[in-house]
C-alpha cells in the first residue's frame, strides 16, 4: 500500500525575532538577510558562561544550555533587559534596583564590568564565575541543538495548547526566531527533512523542538509560573513545540511574506 503523502502547508510570517544573547531578551525585526548555510542574523552571538564552559574560540564545539545563564536553571535572566546596538556595537542592559550599563563587547575592561554587575544583578542564582563570549565571525552560534540554525513557531499550535490547558501562552516563552501564522495546528511535527519556502530564502527541516524548562518562565515577571513541558507532554504525549531548519538558500524574509512547508 502506498503511504499517504505529506500533507504541504502554507502561512505567513507573523514576526521575526532575534536573540543578541542566549537567554536573554528577544529583539523584534521587521526584515532579515538569511545567508545561505549559516544562521539566523544576529541571533545567539553572545553567551554569558557560569563557570568555564570548555568555549574555545580556536576550536568552537556544541555545549550544553546548562553552561550558561540561561532561563531553564536561571529564571531570574529574564529580569535582565538587554539590547544589541550593533552598529555602536555596544550592549545595553538594564535590571531593577541596579543602574543601567552600556556594554562595549570590544573592550575587556567594559566586558569585565558587566559580568560583575550581572553577578551582582542575578546573586544567589548562579554559581560563576560569569563571563561574556562570543562567537561573531565563527561558524557556531550558542544554539540548544548543532543543527537548529533557524527556529519556527507555528501559532497555531500555541493557540491549540492554550485552548488545552485553559491559560494563555506569550509565543516569546518559545525563544523562536520566526512566527508562522496560517499553518495547521502541529504540522510542523511532520517538518523534518521537508523543504520549506521562507520569503527569498529556501529552508530544510531539521527536527521539532524539544521543550525544556526554558518554557516555564513568564517573560515579563521573571518567574516560573507554569509547568509548561509536562502539560505538552500530557496533552499530546510529546514534548515538542517549533521546527529547526537549516538555510539551504539565503534571501530576504519580511514580515508578512510568505511561509511554505512542501
Amino acid at each position: 500500500m502506498a503511504e499517504t503523502p505529506l500533507a504541504s502547508a502554507e502561512g505567513v510570517v507573523a514576526a521575526l525575532w532575534r536573540h543578541p544573547v542566549k537567554g536573554f531578551t528577544p529583539e523584534p525585526l521587521d526584515a532579515a538577510e538569511l545567508p545561505t548555510g549559516g544562521w539566523f542574523p544576529g541571533d545567539r552571538m553572545f553567551a554569558v558562561e557560569d563557570g568555564p564552559s570548555g568555549f574555545d574560540r580556536a576550536a568552537p564545539e556544541h555545549l550544553p544550555k546548562q553552561k550558561f545563564t540561561v532561563l531553564m536553571r536561571t529564571a531570574e535572566v529574564a529580569g535582565v533587559r538587554t539590547h544589541w546596538d550593533e552598529t555602536a556595537r555596544i550592549l545595553h542592559v538594564a535590571a531593577a534596583g541596579h543602574p543601567d550599563r552600556a556594554v562595549a563587547v570590544d573592550e575587556p575592561v567594559s566586558r569585565a564590568a558587566f559580568e560583575s554587575w550581572l553577578t551582582a544583578v542575578l546573586g544567589d542564582a548562579v554559581s560563576g564565575p560569569l563571563r561574556l563570549v562570543s562567537a561573531e565571525g565563527l561558524d557556531h552560534r550558542f544554539m540548544d541543538h548543532p543543527l537548529g540554525r533557524i527556529s519556527l513557531l507555528n501559532l497555531a499550535s500555541v493557540r491549540d495548547f492554550e485552548a488545552r490547558v485553559g491559560r494563555p501562552l506569550d509565543p516569546r516563552r518559545f525563544r523562536a526566531n520566526v512566527w508562522v501564522e496560517g499553518w495547521p495546528a502541529w504540522i510542523e511535527n511532520q517538518g523534518a527533512d521537508r523543504d520549506l519556502t521562507l520569503g527569498g530564502a529556501r529552508l530544510r527541516g531539521v527536527k521539532p523542538i524539544v521543550r525544556c524548562a526554558a518554557t516555564h518562565v513568564d517573560p515579563d515577571t521573571a518567574e516560573r509560573d507554569f509547568d509548561l513541558v509536562p502539560a505538552l507532554f500530557d496533552q499530546y504525549g510529546h514534548r515538542w513545540c517549533g521546527l529547526y531548519a537549516t538555510l539551504a538558500a539565503g534571501g530576504t524574509v519580511r514580515v508578512g511574506d510568505r511561509v511554505e512547508m512542501t
